[in-house]
């Protein structure tokens, strides 16, 4: 019989560490938990590690899962002056792997982290066994490319930290519109999201992803043909607000061996919303 895939279940018998690593002079804080396979878990803008914490211990189960928090975002370091563009992430990344002694993985990314992942794998495709990518960020996804010009625009840039931090109507707006059922967001979501964007230095990251968006996009189009051969799982919520649904049949295209799992009245974080479906889904298609 099949261990159940109910994170809540295994919560308590799954130790999950919590670890930090200086790799060239930047602090990076992460989890790792399990024995197996390495998987390793990239967060979206906004999010970090926490973002998992449904999903490492189911798949700690079956493999060695390290879940990051990448450079300028949840409890890592925030180095002034950072590239923060989709191929320097994507060669931190790499170095992380370098440090942690992963000569391949398993890549698990999502929304932006899944748009990192794909970079990753593109850089350097024998170090990625299989991807996953729940609602990656890509070139068929109108959302975002006007919103990142106008938020990176000199009147707006200065305030957008200010605004994000102390009005509480427009955090509601943004954890809300990324559900399909605002009835599935569980306690302590919104305040585990927002406790490290107070750390000085959050919002300029985010800012700094925000003004290479388009460049990146096409940079990533161009990108594709080399990862074409790669098993790949895109997983998508069909009401996501924040990237395009329909956004991921072009992508499947690109892939020779993609299999696309659509998520019914979920929106844009089926990890959050609804995590056992979510875990099931990938945990079958890494074994």
């Amino acid at each position: 019989m099949n261990a159940p895939l109910d994170a809540a279940s295994q919560q308590q018998d799954i130790a999950v560490e919590d670890l930090q690593t200086v790799l060239d002079g930047v602090r990076w804080r992460y989890q790792r938990a399990g024995s197996g396979p390495a998987v390793l878990l990239v967060h979206g803008l906004m999010g970090y590690s926490f973002s998992w914490r449904h999903t490492i211990p189911v798949l700690a189960r079956q493999a060695t899962v390290y879940a990051v928090d990448l450079p300028g975002a949840g409890f890592s370091g925030r180095p002034a002056g950072m590239d923060c563009s989709q191929r320097a992430g994507a060669a931190r990344l790499l170095r992380f792997m370098d440090g942690a002694g992963l000569a391949s993985c398993d890549l698990l990314g999502t929304s932006h982290g899944g748009a990192l992942a794909m970079t990753v794998a593109a850089l350097a495709p024998e170090r990625v066994r299989n991807l996953i990518l729940v609602a990656p960020v890509n070139p068929w996804s109108a959302q975002g490319k006007l919103l990142s010009l106008f938020l990176t625009s000199p009147p707006i840039a200065p305030l957008f930290p200010q605004v994000m931090l102390h009005l509480q109507i427009l955090q509601d707006f943004y954890f809300r519109r990324l559900y399909g059922d605002t009835r599935r967001i569980r306690p302590g979501t919104r305040e585990g999201y927002l406790a490290p964007l107070r750390q000085a230095g959050s919002f300029e990251y985010v800012l700094g992803v925000l003004r290479s968006w388009n460049h990146d996009l096409k940079e990533l189009e161009s990108l594709l043909p080399r990862i074409a051969h790669i098993p790949t799982l895109l997983i998508w919520g069909d009401q996501d607000a924040a990237v395009n649904p329909a956004s991921a049949y072009p992508l499947q295209k690109r892939i020779r061996d993609c299999h696309l799992l659509t998520m019914n009245g979920v929106g844009h974080l089926p990890y959050e919303e609804t995590p056992e479906e979510f875990n099931r889904a990938v945990s079958e298609f890494l074994s």
